[in-house]
């Protein structure tokens, strides 16, 4: 008995995108709307929603606290709508809508200041206070590794929203910089961030 030759790469596509040989399959979406050029064997990530960042939406008009700036509106949204995790007196706890891992938090003033040196005593303790927490939270709830922490005062210090402060708190795990955001420059995430914010709340600790 002769095995049977093996077929050039760019045969098997072709004989797999028409359905021939023993394992059909389905045809893909872009074979089905036929798509222009030879069928591979690549699966696509379509992340449409990360083009609402690239466009720049969400983004305030200006630097005012009524120039669509979005850390004071979250507050007046319900916790689910406005992805908050927690609330004190003087900041509050929100998943970043972009986030870079699942469980991507910011720590915001309620008051409109761009640098922390116009923090007050009882915001910069209580914004200590709740970065302590939402670490608390996310290792109780998704077992983080380590930790980045840390902000970005000013444009030119890579602040999305530099007219309003913010601390990121971003859950870190063996391998989670992998091909994927280094060459392909996509963020995998395995949760919606609805189900991630209510797992964060659930986990965030009692005073």
């Amino acid at each position: 008995m002769t095995a049977e030759p093996e077929k050039p790469v760019d045969q098997q596509g072709r004989d797999e995108a028409s359905g021939a040989g023993a394992g059909e399959r389905r045809p893909s979406l872009e074979e089905e709307r036929g798509g222009a050029g030879t069928p591979d064997h690549f699966q696509r990530l379509w992340t449409p929603h990360r083009m609402a960042y690239i466009k720049g939406e969400n983004k305030p008009t200006g630097p005012g606290a009524e120039e669509g700036c979005p850390f004071c509106e979250i507050p007046a949204m319900s916790d689910e709508d406005g992805l908050v995790v927690a609330r004190g007196r003087s900041v509050f706890t929100v998943l970043n809508l972009y986030p870079y891992n699942s469980g991507h938090l910011m720590v915001v003033p309620y008051r409109h200041v761009a640098d922390y040196g116009e923090l007050d005593e009882p915001e910069y303790t209580e914004l200590a206070v709740f970065t302590r927490r939402s670490l608390a939270a996310l290792r109780k709830a998704s077992g983080a590794q380590g930790f980045n922490v840390g902000m970005n005062l000013g444009l030119v210090a890579g602040a999305g929203i530099a007219a309003h402060l913010h601390q990121h708190v971003v859950p870190r795990w063996g391998g989670d910089t992998n091909f994927m955001p280094v060459v392909g420059h996509t963020r995998v995430l395995p949760q919606l961030l609805r189900d991630t914010r209510q797992i964060l709340a659930d986990a965030w600790p009692q005073d």
